[in-house]
């Protein structure tokens, strides 16, 4: 059984740790600039755990109760060690809310794994929760980049948009792409608001990212289900390639990408140098076996 929440102690606790927290350890900017309060500010709180000011004003004055997903990246937020940890769960009246353990690590689904391996000139990506790149075939390794390379936790199509550099300077209309991309990682939020991987990459993106902060708070969401997507790729040029994206339907929130261009353009051709240049990995599996995460 949950405790009653106390409102008051809860937003006393949140204003003696933020006041004994320092912009320069948080990695804010501007930490050297002189101030006459010690500590963090309500806005920058708010700034760290990727919620607005006037909600984290709400909480510290007792107004409103926070929900298990804000209390995750509170915790972030704030630096909170294991004890602090169990007290801010137990005065927000969360303690059946706080993560345990982290969730099963995600895989794509065989039948995901096969058509990638059929699509030999087309791009195709299996995304999962969070929009996590689960596994992808050598074409998409030859547009993109090389996924093997990326670090499993860091695998994720909306954090390579805004910190890889080599990912980001891909796309000819990044801003429209990546603000698609924020409004479609919203959606996803929906589906799980309480996850804390989701509420780690969001609290992660918002501190280093003045855009996705931006495009976060504006609460945009869509499918992002089909589109046209515009490349310009160091190799081949210009791309343009219809996107697509189709839902597993087993519920497992799996969704296969696939990059297509129009017969006989210079972007389909484009695909087939880019495709035809591109080696094989050193760790590529064998023929016939998945090329996957």
């Amino acid at each position: 059984m949950n405790p009653v929440p106390e409102p008051r102690a809860l937003g006393a606790f949140l204003k003696a740790r933020r006041a004994q927290l320092t912009p320069r350890e948080c990695g804010l900017p501007g930490a050297d600039t002189p101030r006459k309060v010690a500590g963090l500010r309500r806005e920058e709180v708010a700034q760290l755990a990727a919620i607005s000011v006037d909600y984290y004003t709400r909480l510290e004055q007792g107004r409103v109760r926070a929900s298990a997903s804000v209390l995750e990246t509170l915790v972030r937020a704030l630096r909170l060690d294991e004890d602090q940890q169990t007290y801010l769960y137990e005065i927000a009246g969360r303690t059946d809310a706080r993560p345990r353990h982290r969730r099963p690590a995600q895989r794509p689904r065989p039948a995901m794994r096969r058509l990638l391996d059929q699509l030999t000139e087309t791009p195709a990506l299996v995304l999962g929760k969070r929009l996590d790149i689960l596994s992808w075939n050598p074409a998409a390794a030859a547009l993109y980049t090389d996924f093997s390379a990326v670090r499993p936790a860091r695998r994720n199509y909306v954090h390579l948009l805004f910190t890889d550099p080599v990912f980001r300077a891909l796309y000819l209309d990044w801003k429209s792409d990546a603000r698609d991309a924020v409004a479609a990682l919203r959606m996803e939020a929906a589906t799980d608001p309480d996850d804390p991987e989701l509420a780690r990459l969001v609290g992660e993106l918002s501190l280093q990212d003045a855009d996705f902060r931006s495009w976060w708070a504006e609460h945009r969401v869509i499918t992002a289900s089909y589109g046209t997507k515009r490349y310009r790729h160091p190799l081949v040029g210009d791309l343009t390639l219809d996107c697509d994206t189709w839902a597993c339907p087993d519920g497992s929130g799996q969704r296969l990408m696939v990059l297509t261009a129009e017969p006989d353009s210079r972007s389909h051709d484009g695909l087939r140098i880019l495709t035809s240049w591109k080696p094989e990995p050193a760790d590529a599996p064998a023929p016939g076996q998945p090329f996957n995460a």
